[in-house]
């Protein structure tokens, strides 16, 4: 074995050690999934990428899911700047996901600091009031890259990427329905997740032109949006009202903002 590789190794060791330690695990998944339906598997990034990744992350909000954040990334980790060329799709899209991925995980954590007051009150929270409170938690995840968020809408949208953004996003919705105890085995479990996922993605594309204080304009939309389902465990009925909404009608907003998609 080269002195290069043990060198690059170490130095990958050293990045998910640092990772780890800071952030309690979130940016470096070992679980990628919470739900019953879909037991721990083994953490989707490998090692040198998840390296490579969780350095770059951090320069995200100055400088976007970009090649630059990649390369800033790479040298932090101890690699070649080269090196994200390395990644699937050189990069940018590897760098998307593994936001999704590590804000997705981190909700585990966050409903626990959510309910933890009531739980220790031994207050009864329902399902669907903590679907609203983890889904918005979940939106408030993409605050600190907000401004480069429609960027990545694009990248997300265009074909060849647009298989494993949609099974992230309903990884997503079966993750907030578990988390917020959800134990219904009917019918109603593809219902519930597909209107959740219609309303987060919605909500989500709402929050990238929201400018109020707080993105209270968000906060107000989500509430609308799961008020007009009337409840969001009571979703069966409500499916063909978000159905018009696709992938594609986010794609055809970002088109209208002149973003090359």
């Amino acid at each position: 074995m080269s002195a290069a590789i043990v060198t690059t190794r170490a130095a990958a060791r050293r990045v998910a050690a640092h990772c780890r330690a800071t952030t309690g695990g979130v940016c470096c998944p070992r679980r990628s999934y919470h739900s019953y339906d879909h037991p721990p598997t083994a953490g989707p990034f490998g090692g040198a990428e998840e390296a490579i990744l969780a350095a770059a992350y951090r320069h995200v909000p100055e400088h976007g899911f970009s090649a630059r954040a990649l390369g800033l990334g790479a040298r932090d980790a101890g690699y070649l700047d080269v090196s994200p060329s390395v990644l699937p799709d050189g990069g940018a899209f590897a760098l998307i996901r593994y936001h999704l991925v590590s804000q997705r995980l981190g909700l585990a954590s966050a409903s626990d600091a959510l309910f933890k007051q009531q739980q220790q009150q031994q207050q009864r929270v329902g399902v669907g009031a903590k679907v609203a409170a983890l889904t918005w938690a979940r939106l408030l995840g993409n605050r600190d890259v907000i401004q480069h968020w429609q960027e990545a809408l694009a990248v997300m949208a265009q074909p060849s990427h647009v298989p494993e953004s949609l099974k992230e996003l309903a990884k997503l919705s079966d993750e907030i329905w578990f988390l917020a105890g959800d134990t219904a085995v009917d019918p109603s479990w593809y219902s519930k997740r597909a209107t959740l996922s219609m309303i987060y993605t919605t909500a989500e594309l709402f929050m990238t032109n929201d400018r109020s204080p707080d993105l209270t304009e968000t906060n107000k939309f989500l509430a609308r949006r799961l008020e007009e389902v009337q409840s969001v465990g009571g979703a069966v009925g409500a499916v063909g009202q978000w159905t018009g909404f696709t992938f594609q009608a986010a794609v055809n907003v970002l088109r209208s903002k002149g973003l090359g998609i």
